[in-house]
């Protein structure tokens, strides 16, 4: 009878060890995730978040070289950086870390320390694994050198982005009171023409306005202008529920442009003049100054000036292409009667007008 009971009682305990497995309990290193767009490159860091609590962390908590954990598959254990499960970062797309390629994807971080600082970042393709207890380096997908750097007191291990631009970012790891960096870049320009050619592939190759976007992404950046023309043809087709306005006309023009056919980039303006708002017309006259094409802005102000009379901010263009052309009488005229129409609380334009108001009487070039 006592042995029956006494198998019940660890059928029983063990039931009990089964559900307690399932329970969510609070951790002592709690999991945290940081991430940051690079252009349209998403990084992602997955990991968790130990204390210095007092401890000594660096050639103690966290040794220095790798080490024999007495546990697991390998001998030779890199720090997890950070606690418990991996410490996954996660690349949308082909990125440079410290100048060396790494494919998209995610990857469990690894970190090798030295006394002197030196930093080995290790990029290993097992997402999986707790903690560096099964590292194998067969599956790292690259490495690289880095050092730390003195930083600031951090209680609970945290991992940052800084100097973040269109091209690059750092990525840093901050404990106890050191910061060990990645740089990280990416050629967005790239990713976002190959992005755009395979998104105009789908549903987004039905829009008018997609290539109106895609179009005007690679005329701003200098890229491929004969592709920038053909998505701005194609924003004016109908099959493409194309749209003939002055928006998509001027996109056209710009195509041309950076592709030396400046006549035909006229030509097209031309088609589109008509069919401007006057803050449209207006911007393109100024477009215009900007382009040293003084005769052709003043014409360009003068025909908005016939379409919306009086309208903000009509005379004001009148007055910068008066000016342009060297008119400073024309220009003042122009310019007393745009001062009347600035729109109330437009502090900025009233106080730009006073301006150049003083500047045409002293017979100066308000441009």
């Amino acid at each position: 009878m006592e042995k029956l009971l006494l198998l019940a009682g660890c059928a029983l305990l063990a039931a009990v060890s089964v559900r307690a497995q399932n329970l969510t309990l609070p951790t002592a290193s709690p999991r945290a995730g940081v991430s940051q767009t690079i252009g349209i490159t998403k990084v992602s860091v997955d990991y968790g978040r130990p204390a210095v609590n007092g401890r000594e962390i660096w050639g103690k908590l966290v040794p220095f070289g790798t080490t024999d954990t007495g546990f697991g598959t390998t001998k030779a254990s890199p720090w997890r950086a950070g606690s418990d499960m991996s410490t996954v970062v996660t690349f949308s797309t082909d990125v440079r870390v410290a100048g060396k390629p790494l494919p998209a994807g995610a990857y469990s971080l690894h970190l090798v320390l030295t006394p002197e600082g030196v930093v080995t970042a290790i990029f290993n393709r097992n997402t999986a694994q707790w903690g560096s207890f099964f590292y194998d380096p067969a599956e790292d997908a690259l490495c690289v050198a880095t050092k730390w750097e003195d930083a600031p007191p951090q209680d609970q291990l945290a991992y940052e982005f800084t100097d973040v631009t269109k091209n690059s970012a750092t990525l840093a790891l901050r404990w106890e009171k050191k910061k060990i960096p990645l740089a990280l870049a990416v050629d967005t320009d790239a990713i976002v023409l190959a992005s755009l050619k395979r998104e105009l592939s789908g549903a987004h190759g039905f829009n008018d306005r997609s290539y109106f976007n895609a179009s005007d992404y690679l005329t701003q950046n200098n890229l491929d202008p004969e592709l920038a023309l053909v998505w701005a043809e194609r924003s004016l087709e109908i099959r493409t529920n194309g749209r003939v306005s002055f928006e998509n006309l001027a996109q056209k023009a710009v195509a041309l442009e950076k592709l030396g056919r400046a006549a035909e980039a006229v030509a097209v303006m031309d088609q589109a003049l008509p069919l401007g708002t006057v803050a449209e017309i207006h911007q393109y006259g100024r477009r215009l100054i900007v382009a040293k094409q003084a005769e052709r802005a003043l014409a360009v102000f003068k025909l908005n000036a016939e379409r919306f009379p009086n309208v903000w901010p009509v005379n004001y263009g009148l007055a910068r292409g008066y000016s342009a052309v060297g008119n400073y009488s024309a220009a003042l005229e122009a310019l007393l009667k745009a001062q009347v129409q600035v729109p109330a609380g437009d502090t900025v334009n009233a106080a730009a007008i006073a301006t150049n108001l003083e500047k045409l009487k002293r017979g100066e070039n308000i441009n």
